[in-house]
């Protein structure tokens, strides 16, 4: 006779009892999802991608750019994506439980989350109400670019990303985000 597995089931508030170890603790209905800490190849492809957007949208006031940003919904699922990106009617002080307008969601792959990332990450960010999200594979030097849970464009030279609400073009050069990048 079959034994039932018993996973445990957590809830937003209970990541705040979990350790500051330098793992990445997520909420996916429910379940506890770890990943080790990003690579220093992770982290220099994020920050390239980051700039870029904080140049074109945060310091003309239209959004703010973080990096890892927070996507919740209560009271059991809570995401990190890698930048996220939020206009600014929000206040910068707001709490991450009443943002409820995410435009963009950025995960930079790694290969302890890539199938987490692309098979059940962001079909939530979508289900989360999120606009658009990007999936950077610095192994192929693309970025997968969903605008829906159905549509997939795969930029390998350059991604262009306009802004909603009439907001401005940001062009990402791949080759620069990517330099130096194994």
């Amino acid at each position: 006779m079959a034994m039932a597995i018993m996973v445990p089931h957590y809830t937003v508030d209970d990541l705040a009892t979990f350790p500051n170890d330098g793992n990445r603790y997520e909420l996916l209905d429910g379940v506890l999802l770890v990943t080790p800490g990003p690579s220093v190849g992770h982290q220099v492809i994020a920050s390239r991608i980051q700039t870029r957007l904080s140049n074109a949208v945060q310091l003309t006031g239209i959004a703010y750019v973080v990096g890892p940003g927070v996507v919740v919904r209560l009271p059991n699922t809570q995401l990190q994506p890698d930048i996220l990106v939020f206009p600014t009617s929000y206040k910068a002080d707001t709490d991450w439980r009443k943002i409820k307008e995410n435009w963009l969601a950025v995960e930079v792959l790694s290969r302890s989350s890539k199938i987490y990332d692309r098979e059940f990450k962001k079909d939530a960010y979508f289900a989360l109400g999120v606009g658009q999200v990007w999936l950077v594979d610095r192994w192929t030097k693309s970025v997968e670019v969903w605008r829906s849970p159905a549509s997939r464009r795969i930029a390998r030279d350059t991604l262009r990303w306009q802004a909603p609400k009439g907001g401005p073009t940001v062009t990402l050069d791949l080759a620069e985000v990517f330099a130096g990048i194994e």
